[in-house]
């Protein structure tokens, strides 16, 4: 039984769940800076599940359905992701990168297949996992290990994933704070920092005081213009989301209990759409195992 988004959100162990995961992925991120830009939007990261869903869900005997860049920008246009001109320098930067490639070509040779590399999918699986061990965090069941019992499941699993979440309008439209980050160059590991560093029996203080206290080493390390990380906090300030124990920039910075609570909540509506992604996936699996034994 999936747990649904009242669930996450009532259970009891869920901001210290979420302090984990928040540093499982500011993690991944010093692993790896590169890779995990591709997530590091709210653009940039349903354009990947958009990209990825349909890499998953291809068929190479139909070059209709195969992954190509006039699929991929007709399809994030299709849910208002993101622009064509956007989802074009998308793929081009993504190429670059090397985190996709041409596919083996088809016949017809005006079609260029395109996929994802070992990389790219490797991000992917890392992404998963960690979410994935959230959950079972929560509830202690053993979604993780039969997921890493079985890799071939995120071919079924990714596609149902992606589209939860470009159909969710709490992850589409995200509320006041929250959605200032998701649109700045690694806005997301920004937040995950900010939620990191506080201590949990701060939450629930009107001010909680996080363990930031330069604004230049925040920005450095996060590969930030210190000028434009400045001007988004500035604009979070203004919101009365964030400040300053003491002097502006020179002291510990705080986060407000509300842009907290936006964090834990858009985390749980994402949580959620695994958990029900994972569930329908297992449950295929169960029809497929008895289609198959009546079958014999």
């Amino acid at each position: 039984m999936a747990l649904n988004f009242e669930d996450i959100t009532g259970h009891p162990a869920l901001r210290a769940c979420i302090q984990a995961q928040a540093r499982a992925m500011l993690r991944a991120y010093e692993g790896n800076p590169r890779a995990s830009s591709v997530f590091a939007t709210q653009q940039r990261w349903l354009m990947a599940h958009i990209g990825l869903a349909l890499h998953f869900r291809r068929d190479p005997s139909d070059y209709r359905k195969e992954l190509t860049a006039a699929r991929f920008v007709d399809v994030t246009l299709q849910h208002s992701v993101a622009s064509r001109n956007t989802t074009h320098a998308f793929i081009k930067e993504m190429q670059h990168y090397n985190f996709i490639v041409d596919a083996p070509g088809s016949d017809d040779g005006r079609i260029r297949p395109l996929q994802p590399t070992a990389a790219a999918l490797a991000e992917l699986t890392g992404w998963v996992v960690m979410h994935l061990k959230t959950l079972d965090d929560l509830d202690g069941a053993n979604r993780l290990a039969t997921f890493q019992a079985r890799p071939q499941m995120l071919a079924q699993l990714q596609p149902r994933i992606a589209d939860g979440l470009v159909s969710s309008v709490p992850v589409r439209e995200p509320k006041r704070t929250f959605s200032l980050f998701t649109w700045l160059n690694n806005g997301g590991v920004v937040m995950d920092w900010l939620m990191a560093s506080v201590e949990l029996e701060n939450v629930g203080q009107e001010h909680i005081p996080t363990g930031i206290l330069s604004i230049g080493d925040f920005a450095r390390w996060l590969k930030l213009l210190r000028t434009h990380l400045a001007r988004k906090l500035r604009d979070a300030e203004m919101l009365g989301s964030v400040g300053w124990l003491g002097q502006r920039g020179h002291s510990v910075m705080w986060i407000s209990n509300e842009f907290y609570g936006e964090y834990v909540t858009a985390q749980a509506v994402k949580l959620a759409i695994i958990d029900a992604a994972f569930a329908a996936c297992m449950q295929n699996a169960v029809f497929r195992q008895a289609g198959a034994r009546s079958a014999s």
